[in-house]
């Protein structure tokens, strides 16, 4: 990514990602990780409704389809709901990793109109980790894996603590997550975002 901060860029003693063991397997559909999420959740009418599935090593791949209600010029996907959509991503990655992290930083590059009605195919990878930072880039291209790029980004996220989320969300859906009987979905809701 051209003119990527020099805060996106890993220090010289970051290390390789290493995948979670527990990870989910190549190919394995991530579903939401909280059904209220604006990016995965299936909850959120005009939501991207973003679905994710493992690659292989530390990687991913998404895809969602532009809608009406995503537009911003006539016509034309909105550039917040495409950052959007690269920020659900990207922060998905962390279930391969299997922390509970938040978007520290995103760069994105908007290189091409994306129109209403187009399937957007996103990839990402994690590049590195130094300590609890989590850097790693994603390209998102129209009509296919193969299509033109539209849309770039490089992120920096930062390892939390399930606390992050307790103390600073909405008690009555902290609650309810915390309810939830299945492990993982409990503990995928505390997943992406600040």
């Amino acid at each position: 990514m051209s003119g990527t901060s020099s805060t996106l860029r890993p220090p010289a003693d970051a290390v390789a990602p290493v995948r979670h063991p527990d990870a989910p397997a190549p190919g394995e559909l991530l579903g939401a990780h909280y059904e209220q999420c604006f990016g995965c959740g299936g909850g959120q009418e005009h939501g991207l409704h973003l679905a994710a599935r493992a690659g292989e090593g530390v990687r991913i791949t998404a895809e969602f389809t532009v809608k009406t209600a995503h537009q911003g010029a006539p016509g034309l996907a909105h550039g917040g709901v495409l950052a959007s959509a690269l920020d659900e991503t990207l922060g998905s990655l962390n279930w391969l990793l299997r922390t509970i992290a938040v978007t520290g930083r995103l760069e994105t590059d908007f290189v091409r109109p994306v129109p209403v009605d187009t399937v957007l195919h996103l990839e990402a990878e994690v590049t590195a980790v130094a300590g609890r930072k989590i850097y790693s880039t994603a390209t998102g291209r129209i009509g296919g894996p193969d299509g033109p790029v539209a849309v770039r980004a490089d992120a920096l996220f930062i390892e939390v603590k399930v606390d992050h989320f307790v103390d600073n969300g909405r008690q009555e859906e902290i609650q309810a997550a915390m309810n939830d009987p299945d492990q993982v979905r409990r503990a995928r809701a505390f997943e992406v975002n600040p």
